[in-house]
Order: structure tokens, then sequence, then C-alpha cells
């Protein structure tokens, strides 16, 4: 098949990679034009974008879907992968059998931008990926395939994302498979969940949350847009962090057996395990700790 891959993120490097060495040729590597990202606001090349220079495969970086026209029309079908732009109906139907998009959770469940980061947030212990055509809904269009992943209690949104990533490329030689083989796509069935983007205000911590809840966010929120809290008067991430113990009034800081505990609501409390404080980069918490001279009652917020 004449295939072409709209994507921005390296989550869609495995996926290009396998495609690269199958029986299907790219015919095309659509992104987003460069932007500014970093603190620096330097233009530079999505992950996607470096791919296709590096790989030798014609690249297309339209400014609006409808500059897609007289482009697309010859392909056997378009994945997206995180792209990040809706495409409209009349868009969506110029490639022979559509538009396909991996998406990362076992749909109907946990639609929208950041299925992998409310995974983790609500707890959930089985994720996945599913490939499906799209339609004008948000995630709503008829699926090839999915697969099951079972989430490590550990894993931070990049770790998980990288995880499904390297899944990528299984349910879509299954799905390019299907379509080959004249087999129809299934109207999804099940109970559908929203997974709308965080915003950073979201991503404040609430200390009278329980320390399991807590965990959660800042596993889910890894690494944008961070959970964080307030420390004089300036922002402060959790990058990473564990269940602990201790008698603390809810964001009280103190030193316990070496650990940088905090108190959470309910009578729980989470250990520091790193931290980026206002201005630096990512450190041990007990370093933030050493330098900050925590005195006695000392609280975040």
């Amino acid at each position: 098949m004449r295939i072409g891959v709209a994507a921005t993120p390296s989550v869609a490097l495995p996926v290009l990679n396998w495609l690269a060495t199958s029986s299907h040729k790219i015919a095309c590597v659509i992104t987003q034009p460069d932007r500014p990202s970093g603190r620096g606001q330097e233009i530079s090349a999505s992950p996607v974008a470096k791919w296709a220079t590096e790989n030798g495969v014609h690249l297309l970086r339209p400014e609006s879907p409808h500059d897609l026209v007289g482009h697309i029309e010859d392909l056997d079908c378009v994945i997206t992968i995180g792209y990040g732009i809706l495409l409209p109906e009349e868009i969506l139907v110029l490639p022979r059998h559509g538009f396909l998009n991996l998406h990362f959770s076992l749909l109907p469940a946990y639609r929208g931008a950041a299925p992998v980061q409310r995974a983790i947030e609500n707890g959930e212990r089985i994720t996945g990926v599913t490939v499906f055509a799209l339609d004008k809904g948000m995630d709503t269009g008829p699926i090839y395939t999915s697969a099951q992943l079972a989430i490590d209690p550990t894993w931070r949104t990049g770790e998980l994302m990288e995880a499904l990533a390297q899944m990528g490329a299984l349910v879509v030689e299954e799905a390019l498979t299907a379509i080959a083989n004249g087999v129809p796509p299934q109207k999804q069935v099940g109970i559908s969940s929203p997974a709308p983007k965080i915003s950073k205000k979201e991503a404040e911590i609430n200390w009278s949350q329980s320390a399991d809840e807590i965990l959660r966010k800042v596993r889910a929120f890894y690494p944008a847009p961070g959970a964080w809290s307030t420390w004089d008067g300036a922002g402060f991430k959790l990058t990473r962090a564990k269940i602990s113990q201790g008698e603390l009034s809810i964001g009280e800081i103190a030193i316990i057996d070496g650990d940088v505990v905090v108190g959470c609501g309910y009578k729980s409390a989470l250990s520091l395990l790193s931290v980026v404080p206002a201005g630096k980069k990512e450190m041990k918490a007990e370093d933030w700790a050493r330098g900050a001279r925590l005195s006695p009652g000392a609280h975040f917020g």
C-alpha cells in the first residue's frame, strides 16, 4: 500500500520505523510546520519531520488541512499519530481508505487529547492502543484492531507512552492487513469517557487529597505540564514521589528518616524523590531540602 503518515511527536517513530522496513511504501510524511519551542523559543522541527528528512521521505508541512488537497488522493490511506490538528470530513475521504488513527487507549474509553495521562490519574491498571477509522467525531470512528497493556504502577506518562508506542507498530500492521483483506472496521461498543487536555491549573497539587491521589497526578502529569505546588512564593514541580508515613499536617514538610515527607489528606503522607524548584533543573528532593534549610512546620502552598 501507498501510505501517508500524519504525525508530530516522537511516539510516532516506532510505526514509521516499522513501515520503512515493511512491504508498504511511505509516500509522504505530514507534520505541523516548525514552531518555536523551549525556553529560548527557538524554531525547531518536530521529531517526525527530522525522521522524514533523515530517511529521504517526502515531507509536507501544511499550514491548513485544506493544503493537503492535491497531495493525498493517490494514497491508500493516511495514518495519524498525535498529529495535533483536527481534520475536516472533506479531507478524511480523500485517500482510498480514508484516515486511520493510532490512539493510546482502549476506545471508547478516554476519547480526547490526554488518554495516557487520564488513565494514570484515574488509577487504571489496564490500558492499550486502538487503530480506528477517523470520522467527524472525537475518536468515535469504527475500530480495526486494539491491544491491551498492563500499567506498571511505577510508570509515569513518559514511560507508559513509550511502551504504548512500541505496541503501535503491531496494531497498525494488523489494521493494514485487515484493510488489504477487505475486513471492515467495527462500531465502537462500551462506555465512553473523555480525556481532555490537562491545564496547568489542574496540575496544581491539592495537599488535602490523599497521598495516593497526589502520587497518581505526579506520575500522570510528568513530563508536562508537571504536578506543582508553591514554595517560597514560586512554582515548585514534583517529578517523582512514593507513598510514605508520617503524622504531619496537610502540606507540612519534614525530614523523616532521611526522606523529604509531605503531609496529605486523610492522614496520609508522600515522600518526595525528585523535584524542580523554580528556575532550577530537576534534582533529588533531599538535595533541595538541604539547600532550603527547612524550618520546623514548613509548608507547601
